[in-house]
């Protein structure tokens, strides 16, 4: 806890010796705020015809009311702060999320493509193997063996036809 400080100040006309935990800086602050309530009604002329003690009241009045007008002020933005912290946690959970579903995603666009790449060798080469068999003489007898994933494919060729098991 840091030391007291005392601080003489002006309200109203009148020097004061203010003591606290706070600096003088703020103490002369707060004098400066009572100040300028006090101006605040001195500029009204009903204010100025006023007993003194009703002055004091009205001031004091005015005072609470700020605070009160501050607190509630507070209040609300420290729900405003609440309610953002609430909204960018679910931003963050959201966003992982997705990059946990674009990771996913990528993934199976990878194996896709791997897929999609083998048919395409598979493709290419019976369309190779056929194109080749076409091409056989007369007569003669083939058998073509191609392993794949899925198993395996035996192409049967004599004389007269050609059929895939």
């Amino acid at each position: 806890m840091s030391a007291k400080t005392n601080a003489e100040v002006v309200i109203d006309g009148k020097v004061y010796t203010l003591s606290g935990y706070e600096n003088e800086e703020y103490l002369q602050k707060v004098a400066a705020y009572i100040n300028n309530k006090i101006a605040e009604f001195d500029d009204m002329d009903e204010y100025k015809h006023l007993p003194g003690n009703m002055k004091s009241t009205l001031i004091e009045l005015n005072i609470a009311d700020d605070y009160f007008k501050a607190k509630a002020l507070v209040e609300k933005l420290e729900g405003d702060i609440e309610n953002k912290d609430k909204e960018i946690y679910d931003l963050k959970h959201d966003l992982i999320s997705n990059q946990v579903k674009t990771e996913n995603a990528e993934a199976s666009m990878k194996e896709l493509e791997a897929q999609n790449k083998l048919l395409r060798s598979h493709f290419l080469m019976e369309k190779s193997l056929l194109k080749n068999l076409h091409m056989l003489p007369m007569g003669q007898m083939t058998v073509a063996i191609n392993s794949n994933k899925r198993g395996t494919v035996i192409v049967h060729c004599s004389l007269f036809y050609c059929r895939f098991i």
